[in-house]
This record gives C-alpha cells, structure tokens and sequence, in this order.
C-alpha cells in the first residue's frame, strides 16, 4: 500500500505531503482546485505519458513520489531489485519500503521526464511494471485494469479459489511438458534427412580421427625427428669426426692418432709417476680422472648416436612425413591444434549417439505425447468445469452488486468460449471473456463497450468488491466513479468503496458527500488565488473530524456554515458507523 505521497510543482499544486491510511481515504476540494493532481500524480508514479502541461506554472519540473510498502516476495520487489533497487531489511511482519519517483522537467527543447525505484534510475517502462503491481487506477477514461484477456482469465481464474487453481497448475506443469516433447517431436521430424546427413558425415569423421589416433604434442615430435633425418649425413659426420678426436684415429688407418680420452690419462699417470707425496699434484690428477671418464662417457654417447642415425635413415624419413601430413590434415578439418582434434571428437561422439538414436527417439515421443494428450483433455474438462462454476458464481455476485449500484437492468456475464479445433492452451481449453448487459435487451459486449463512463467506473468497482479478497491488487485508485449519479445510489457506492476497503487501500476522488463519508481519512485540496501574483495555489489537508463535518457540509450545501448542512454532515458520519457496526 502506499503510505506516503509527495507531490511538487504538479498543476496547481506547489508542495503536498499526505500520509495515507490502509483503509479508504477520500479527496474532495472544489470545483477547479486540483483534487484529480493526485490521481493524475499517481498516473505518472504508474509509468503515465508525461507532458510539460503537468509541470506548474513558475516551476522548473514536477516531481511525485510515493513511500510503498510491500509485503516479502510481492512481484513488485523482483523487479525493482532486478533493477538495481534499494529496498529496506523490512519489518518483523516482512514488510518492506519501496520508493518510487517520477520527474517531469519542461524545457525549450521539450519535455524530459526521470523515473526511479529505490533511489536508481530506472526506464519509465519498468516504473509502469512496477506500478501495475501495485495500484490500480479506475477513472472516467482510464479503466486499465481486467481490460486484458490474460487479466480476465487471471481474475476468474482466482476468483475459482484453491480448488480451480491447484487443477491449473497440474495443467499447466503437464502442457509446459506435452509442448517441450511436440517442439522435439517436430525438429526430429521436419529435420530427419538432414539429421542423417549429419549423422553419416559426423560418423566419417570419427572414424578418421580414431583411425589415425593422435597424440597431444605428436607433430612436434615428428618435425624434430625429420630434421634430424633430412640431416643424417652432416649430423654422421660431425659425430665421427667429435669421436674421432675424443678416442684416436681409426684403426685401419695407417697413422694411429692419439685420441683426447688417451692424452688426459697420460698427463694423470704422468703427475702420479712424480715423486713424494705433493698436495697440489695429487688434487690435479684426481681432476684428470675425472675428466677422463667424462670424455670416455661422451664418447660412448656418441658412438650410440652414430648408431642410431645408421637405423634412422632406413626410410624412416618418408614415413614421419606422411604421418606428419595425415595429423596436419586432420589439424585443418578439426583443429588447429592436435588437441582440438582430440577435443571435437570428445564433444561430437554424443551428439552421433543422439542423431543414431533418432527413429527410437520418434517412437517414444509419440508414446510421451499420446500419453500427455490424454492427461492434459482430462485436466482440461476438470478446469472447465470448475472454471463454468466460477463464472456462475461470478456473475451472480458481481450482477447482485451492480443492481446495489443503481443499475437495475445491468448484468454481468462470464463468457468462456472452446479455443478452435478442440485445441489446448496453456492455460486450458477456452478463452474467457468478461462482458457487461447494460440493459434490459442488449446483448452483453466487452467490458469498455456499450457503456458510459460512469457506468464503466460502477461495473469495475461491483467487479473489485466481489474480487478484492482473491485477486487483490494493494491499492484502488476512483476518479469520481460516482459520476452521474446521487442519493441513494450514491450511498451504495460508498459503502462497497468501504467494503471493498476491508481487503485493499483504497483512494477515491469524489465530488459527492454521500461517498466521502464512508472513508477513514478525509484529504481536501484547498485552492488559494494570488491575483496580485497572477497565480493559483492548492495546498492538500489531512482534516479533522470536526474539519470533516465542515467539508461535508460544504459539499451539501455549497458552504460550510448551514448549521442544517452541519447536522446532515453529522448524520451522515453516524449513519456509516451504524452500518459497520451492523456488518460487525
């Protein structure tokens, strides 16, 4: 509900702050003064098109904006705060406060108009979400809501109580699964020829990528080892002239040349031959028997090498490149790398299976479908069935309301029409549609058609009333739904804008004294003129009780001083008590 309104520089009014009650609060004022700003106020915290006609005359921009409180996991919530919004812990009941603003700025170069929800900007579209969630405006040209088919079917479908709505979700969880299996049944049906095409050529192209069996890194070795054999010859040689040199000259040659490995052990046994025993020469002849044996194991390497490029050459080169071809092929069509090769074919083995598995797959979606079809038109008969009797009742209670409000040859008819060819939505097998008979011979037309606007206001409160305690919207904004109308019929609409009241908040504009007695709190909008300054302004009061029988008064009698009025005003106030203590 709202809690607090603010308004500034919007029409006629300068600055207003009104606190608001959970029960029905009424704004009277007269002719002129500005009482419709506060719907209109609300209109723009509801996402309504903004000129700069709003902004008042002197004033730089117009702003409103409203202190809300939502109950935990209120709609309105999740989409303020999927927007960035700042929203209170809340209290121990979980209710928490959300504020909204709106500001209309007019300029020379047009109007520019900002919205917020919990102190972040937000797009005016998103505060027109968030509003819908939260207040519901019914005036002479603006009955926005149950005017929707989706809204309609909502309405009745709550209206129908635990019942009718635990039978919608069982339909809807079996028709969310009978739609998810007829999507697949129809991508494997419209695409099978291209599914098996797909199938045979992913089949090819595993059975490649498994024939060659590549190895993360393979290439790499592959390039090494053909250099190396490209350049068996000079990699030969270059070995067996460092072995040559490290172990002596060849033996069959006809000069022996002594070798690196015989010098260093010469020089050792040379420095062993000296006499005594000297410290330095014994340290440097364990050196050279080191270095020895390093020589002889380098030289030991290097005959294997030798050896190993002799079994290398035997056409191993040729080899290595046609492998090396095959793994840069295959780099080409699923890599670039070996290990996207061995990755694509990781991926796309179960997407083989799913294609193979095709023609079982058809046979158990038609077995899935047959079998949820089955569920879904015995769901559907229980939902229609709850739903006619819903609609009975409906329209039995919301015709009884509207002969209360003084439209005596008025009915009010739930139609619920079979979706063609017998097909099922998601949301059951009929459309409904909410129609209004203003008279006596008419045939019964949408709600909005073939009736005034007044009429219209009526309708939508009678339809409210009988709907406030299960499809409850928070707050209830009328602009002067008792137009056209006085007396007694006047008296019956404010006492369904106070029964209605019991359920939701609920805010009223009205010109009529019989309607704004029934209201908790009495809001004035009172005009000052400045002729000197050219300008007028209109401030907004909470009034007391007394300030209340003076209003009232005024509104019977056209001043607040008739002591008749006064008494009339008074034994209006008591004649609403004594209803309510007779509803009590």
């Amino acid at each position: 509900m709202i809690d607090v309104l603010r308004i500034s520089g919007l029409g006629v009014i300068g600055e207003a702050s009104v606190e608001l009650d959970p029960g029905f609060t009424v704004v009277t004022g007269e002719t002129g003064a500005g009482k419709t700003m506060v719907v209109t106020a609300l209109g723009l915290l509801l996402g309504a098109r903004a000129d700069a006609g709003v902004v008042r005359r002197g004033a730089r921009c117009a702003a409103v904006d409203a202190e809300v409180r939502v109950p935990e996991g209120h709609a309105a919530l999740a989409l303020a705060e999927g927007a960035g919004a700042v929203v209170d812990e809340g209290d121990e009941a979980g209710v928490r406060d959300l504020v909204l603003s709106r500001s209309v700025t007019a300029s020379g170069d047009g109007t520019r108009s900002r919205a917020s929800a919990g102190g972040r900007t937000v797009p005016v579209g998103l505060l027109s979400e968030i509003g819908a969630t939260l207040v519901a405006v019914h005036g002479q040209n603006d009955q926005v809501r149950l005017q929707s088919a989706q809204a309609q079917r909502r309405a009745l479908d709550a209206f129908g109580g635990t019942p009718l709505q635990a039978v919608l979700a069982a339909y809807r969880g079996d028709h969310a699964a009978w739609s998810a299996a007829r999507r697949e049944r129809d991508e494997l049906s419209t695409h099978q020829q291209e599914r098996a095409r797909e199938a045979e050529a992913l089949q090819r192209s595993l059975e490649e990528i498994d024939l060659a069996q590549p190895a993360a890194g393979e290439d790499e070795e592959l390039r090494t080892r053909i250099r190396r054999l490209e350049d068996v010859e000079e990699l030969r040689a270059a070995s067996g002239t460092a072995y040559a040199h490290l172990t002596g000259g060849d033996v069959d040659a006809a000069e022996e040349i002594p070798g690196a490995v015989a010098l260093v052990e010469a020089a050792r046994q040379a420095l062993a031959a000296a006499p005594g025993k000297d410290a330095d020469l014994e340290a440097a002849a364990a050196r050279l028997a080191e270095a020895s044996l390093v020589l002889t194991d380098i030289a030991g390497d290097l005959a294997g090498y030798g050896a190993d490029l002799d079994a290398d050459a035997a056409g191993d080169l040729d080899a290595a490149q046609s492998r090396l071809a095959e793994l840069t092929r295959l780099q080409r069509l699923y890599g670039p790398e070996l290990t996207d090769v061995v990755a694509w074919s990781e991926t796309q083995r179960p997407r083989l299976d799913e294609l193979q598995g095709d023609t079982g797959r058809l046979e158990e979606l038609d077995a899935e479908l047959a079998r949820l079809d089955a569920v879904l038109r015995e769901r559907a008969a229980e939902l229609s069935a709850l739903r006619a009797a819903a609609a009975e009742q409906l329209e039995a209670a919301v015709t009884e309301e509207l002969h209360a409000l003084f439209m005596p040859d008025a009915s009010f008819h739930v139609g619920l029409t079979p979706l063609p060819g017998e097909e099922l939505g998601p949301h059951g097998a009929e459309e409904v549609a909410l129609a209004l008979r203003p008279h006596a011979g008419s045939e019964p037309r949408p709600l909005g058609r073939g009736a005034s606007g007044g009429e219209l206001s009526r309708v939508m409160l009678a339809l409210e009333v009988v709907l406030a305690a299960t499809d409850p919207v928070p707050t209830f904004v009328f602009d002067e739904v008792d137009a056209g109308v006085g007396g007694e019929a006047a008296v019956r609409i404010g006492a369904r804008l106070a029964r209605l009241a019991r359920h939701v908040q609920v805010i009223a504009v009205t010109h009529l004294p019989q309607v704004a007695a029934y209201a908790d709190r009495h809001v004035r909008v009172e005009k000052n003129s400045d002729p000197g300054a050219g300008v007028t302004v209109s401030d907004v009061v909470t009034l007391s009780e007394e300030e209340r029988v003076e209003e009232l008064a005024r509104m019977l009698a056209g001043h607040g001083d008739s002591a008749a009025a006064r008494a009339h005003a008074r034994e209006l106030l008591e004649s609403r008590t004594h209803e309510e203590d007779d509803d009590a």
